[in-house]
């Protein structure tokens, strides 16, 4: 994907030629290298990338959003990068402190450049040769590198228009980057912008991957609409399985848009299911945030599409593991870590609250903490930090909460849980606001609504965060004109570019699909910005 979302042409996945049982590779590289169809490290560990893509190229002062993912419990960043053909190529001493965030942050790096982005269908797009020629030009910044990088030769780069001509220029520029001495796992995306919805990829695979005479060739397949049902999905990805062939969802979205909704449950389930890596787009700064996974590279406002791939079933937090090159997935490491201590709350106001307890110890290393919010028998992650303390943000007015803390150590181990802390936020101070919900149309299991928000005040607002909780158990699953993050009942609405200024005497609206059971009662209180509204 680019910043601006790229086209992609709806329809089912064509038939393609049966795959070929991949023969065994050849040369190991050092370092991340491919064996027997898997991605291995170094030391011969199964290593399965569990992580997002981050758009450092358009965002380069955004650094720390490596240490915010890690955070999170990614295993795996890849980063977004230019050649200087569309973008403003990135130095080799900004690709090089890229590389040492990743190591400093122990997460592999997979470095892509962009500009290759639907050749053919794109006029501005550059080629896979000149992409080659870049990192050729990297050479003294990547050697060495190989335990920690993967090099993702160009995203994208072949559009609708005759995906065919994919097949030739890929092969071309592996041989290549193998002739400049590059011994590194090399990555290849997929035509179709990305989707590979004609199979030209997974019909040619076999002959690409016999190109390389390392054998150290993973293929990157994009899945956004054009995988909109679960057949397409695990038809797709067992093709590669069962051919021995690497493959990894280089990139994948969840929200629905106009060509379609992505089932990104069963993509999560059937990697989960047969080892294979997947890096969700993207962190934050799309043009369209609906698939920002967090809400202004803020990590503790994670999206309804980031809590879904952060602390969702088959997500981040449950099956990320992190390399062994950096002391992480340690076989001989049983051992979890203490107990944290109760946590205990401070600087509670309407809207937010900072958790502090007592740090963990470990045989090895405490790596970090998941806080939890606890409701009866259940639990949902609402944070995480590599210290021992936290500030909650996004919490409705006048109501109570309970947390607890989980420590976790490099090797996947988790501590019992702290005992719990019981919470309750202030009351919403009184605002300049007015706040009309309604129902505009409901069916079985669903409805659409309208939220109209208006500035009764004096001066305009710039920026807000519109607060509510549901009564029935109901669910936002798309929104425009904002973007909602949901836990539990609560409800956060963070604006889009064109609703985030509401003019003194004016107001802004916000539609959404929901779901719902057998009752749908509106939300009775709104706070804008934790200032409560009247409703209208």
């Amino acid at each position: 994907m680019t910043v601006l979302l790229g086209l992609v042409v709806v329809g089912a996945l064509c038939p393609a030629a049966a795959l070929a049982q991949a023969e065994p590779p050849g040369t190991q590289a050092t370092g991340l290298h491919i064996s027997n169809g898997r991605l291995l490290e170094g030391n011969g560990n199964d290593f399965v990338m569990r992580g997002v893509n981050h758009a450092h190229t358009w965002y380069p002062n955004e650094t720390q959003s490596l240490a915010d993912v890690k955070a999170l419990g990614a295993n795996t960043v890849r980063v977004v990068l230019a050649d200087g053909h569309r973008w403003t190529a990135n130095s080799a001493s900004d690709v090089a402190n890229v590389v040492s965030q990743c190591k400093a942050n122990k997460l592999i790096c997979v470095l892509e450049v962009h500009d290759t982005t639907g050749y053919g269908e794109e006029a501005a797009a550059g080629t896979l040769d000149q992409a080659a020629d870049y990192w050729i030009g990297l050479k003294n910044v990547l050697a060495g590198q190989e335990n920690y990088i993967i090099i993702n030769i160009g995203n994208e780069p072949w559009g609708n228009t005759d995906p065919a001509g994919w097949t030739a220029p890929t092969t071309a520029a592996i041989k290549k980057l193998r002739a400049a001495g590059f011994e590194h796992t090399i990555m290849v995306d997929a035509p179709n912008w990305g989707q590979d919805w004609q199979g030209v990829m997974r019909a040619n695979a076999q002959s690409v991957y016999a190109a390389d005479t390392t054998g150290n060739l993973i293929f990157s397949i994009h899945m956004y609409s054009v995988f909109d049902t679960a057949a397409e999905i695990t038809d797709y990805l067992n093709a590669f399985v069962t051919a021995k062939l690497p493959l990894v969802i280089g990139e994948f979205g969840g929200p629905a848009d106009q060509w379609g909704d992505p089932d990104e449950d069963t993509m999560l389930a059937t990697a989960e299911q047969l080892d294979l890596g997947y890096l969700a787009w993207s962190w934050s700064g799309n043009t369209d945030p609906i698939l920002d996974l967090s809400i202004g590279f803020d990590p503790s406002q994670l999206s309804a599409w980031g809590q879904r791939i952060f602390n969702g079933v088959n997500g981040i937090a449950q099956t990320s593991k992190e390399a062994t090159v950096y002391g992480g997935g340690n076989p001989g490491d049983t051992q979890a870590p203490t107990t944290p201590g109760t946590p205990t709350a401070s600087a509670v106001t309407a809207s937010s609250a900072t958790l502090s307890w007592t740090a963990s110890t470990d045989n090895v290393g405490v790596a970090g903490y998941d806080v939890v919010r606890v409701s009866g028998g259940t639990e949902t992650k609402v944070a995480a930090s590599t210290t021992n303390s936290v500030t909650l943000s996004g919490l409705t007015a006048e109501t109570a909460y309970t947390f607890a803390v989980y420590a976790r150590d490099a090797a996947g181990n988790r501590s019992s849980r702290s005992a719990t802390v019981s919470v309750t936020t202030d009351d919403a101070p009184a605002g300049n606001c007015s706040v009309g919900y309604r129902v505009v149309g409901e069916w079985q299991g669903g409805f659409q609504g309208e939220i109209t928000i208006r500035n009764t005040g004096t001066a305009a607002v710039n920026g807000w965060t519109l607060g509510f909780s549901f009564a029935n158990g109901q669910t936002v699953s798309n929104m425009w004109g904002g973007t909602p993050t949901q836990t539990g009942a609560a409800v956060s609405v963070a604006p889009a570019s064109y609703t985030s200024t509401i003019p003194a005497a004016g107001s802004v609206t916000v539609g959404f699909i929901g779901t719902k059971g057998a009752t749908n009662a509106a939300p009775t209180a709104f706070t804008l910005s934790g200032s409560a509204c009247t409703t209208a």
